[in-house]
């Protein structure tokens, strides 16, 4: 099946759904695709409209999910878009089907992943990434009297254990890398921002019977065929903790591989846009976490003046500026007071998997002299996630750049890859 459209959204996360009724309600013909089964991405999961007011931000995500349905965009659900074969076409699959999508307008919001750093035991069952583990559990994983050690960075983390102690989990502790003087600085910043203080302090006060540390990160994971135990450091002393999950993460990063494989320019990690959310190809936009590790509010904002610009509306689009701006200097602060400390680059030990899709270890890794060289010799990188997982690490560990993308960007049939188009509309 082939099909054209005004304006195609990648993404159907708050900013996507955003970007997407704004541009159908200016007249466009609109498709929202994504690789979930619903739309509201990952902080929006689950939602049901009977049930969403129960939850942070619930009210939001009505609002817009109302909107999406009072339009007539097209909803295209577990599609995954694969390549690009020709300028203004996105190749699409879902499990054995393959559509192909025309556009005039492309507006990618693809959000963004947690980083994962390699650490002895990380590859036990029971150490998931803390997003991860509030995939599960919003997915109907039961954690009623489970023992559950939070660490990493970034406020995912107080998000994620508010979420699981309301589901029934015993959250055991929860390890901030940050010091206590960076996030101090964070929260004065937030002065002019009561909403984002609010829920921060919502999140801690739903979890204070939880340890609450700064400064301390997870040095290592034990336990016979599962997570049984994990041991932590402040830097000047190890200490250990009984758990039966480990949810770790360190921040987030932009899922770039299909705004670099369209050619958008990207800088210090993140694409590159104009004040209307134009990259540097004409005809594509970026919006949230892609220009950004900023949050709900501004992947909203950043869809809405997206999809008012697609809309030739850009007197809509800039009387939001101001908005942005501000939201704008949130994400400078947050990426400054959740930045890596150095003594994580040394975590993993010789025989400690970095490359999980291939079995890649940090002694053979560490000899490298860039991310080609380690893809030509071990195979980093090379495996189902394409690099997903270890790249972002071993850019971290090593310094190394992994600039380049390429068709598929997810895995996907020859079929799908090879397959004709004829268009209709």
């Amino acid at each position: 099946m082939s099909v054209h459209f005004d304006v195609v959204l990648v993404g159907a996360g708050p900013g996507g759904m955003a970007a997407a009724v704004v541009a159908a309600e200016g007249g466009l013909r609109v498709c929202l695709l994504d690789d979930n089964l619903s739309p509201g991405g990952q902080i929006w999961r689950g939602f049901r409209a009977e049930t969403a007011a129960r939850h942070p931000h619930g009210t939001e995500f009505l609002e817009w999910a109302i909107r999406l349905q009072r339009t007539n965009c097209a909803i295209w659900q577990g599609w995954q878009a694969v390549s690009c074969p020709e300028s203004g076409i996105l190749r699409l699959e879902r499990g054995r089907e393959t559509r192909t999508v025309r556009f005039d307008r492309l507006i990618l919001a693809t959000g963004a992943r947690e980083r994962f750093l390699p650490f002895p035991g990380w590859t036990l069952p029971g150490v998931m990434g803390a997003g991860g583990l509030q995939a599960l559990v919003k997915g109907g994983l039961e954690a009623k009297r489970k023992r559950v050690v939070l660490a990493g960075s970034g406020p995912l983390l107080l998000a994620v254990a508010a979420g699981l102690k309301s589901a029934g989990a015993q959250v055991v502790g929860i390890y901030e890398q940050a010091s206590a003087r960076r996030l101090a600085g964070f929260a004065l910043s937030l002065v002019d921002q009561p909403g984002k203080l609010a829920e921060g302090t919502f999140y801690r006060l739903k979890t204070l019977d939880s340890q609450y540390r700064t400064g301390a990160w997870v040095v290592g994971a034990d336990g016979r065929g599962r997570v049984e135990t994990v041991t932590l450091t402040d830097g000047r002393r190890q200490w250990s903790v009984k758990c039966d999950w480990l949810g770790c993460g360190f921040h987030l990063v932009p899922n770039l591989e299909l705004p670099r494989l369209l050619g958008c320019r990207v800088e210090d990690g993140f694409a590159v846009v104009d004040s209307m959310q134009q990259s540097s190809v004409a005809g594509i936009a970026c919006i949230g976490e892609l220009t950004g590790i900023g949050g709900l509010e501004k992947a909203i904002v950043e869809g809405q003046i997206a999809g008012w610009a697609a809309a030739g509306k850009e007197g809509e689009a800039a009387a939001l500026l101001p908005q942005l701006k501000k939201l704008q200097q949130f994400a400078r602060g947050l990426e400054r007071a959740f930045e890596l400390r150095p003594e994580l680059r040394t975590l993993a030990n010789a025989e400690t998997v970095v490359c999980r899709c291939e079995d890649v270890t940090h002694a053979e890794l560490e000899v490298c002299m860039g991310w080609r060289e380690a893809k030509l010799h071990t195979r980093c990188g090379m495996g189902a996630c394409q690099g997903r997982i270890c790249g972002s690490a071993t850019e971290f560990m090593y310094g190394w750049e992994n600039a380049s993308s390429r068709p598929p960007v997810f895995p996907a049939a020859v079929s799908t890859l090879g397959a004709d188009a004829t268009f209709e509309g």
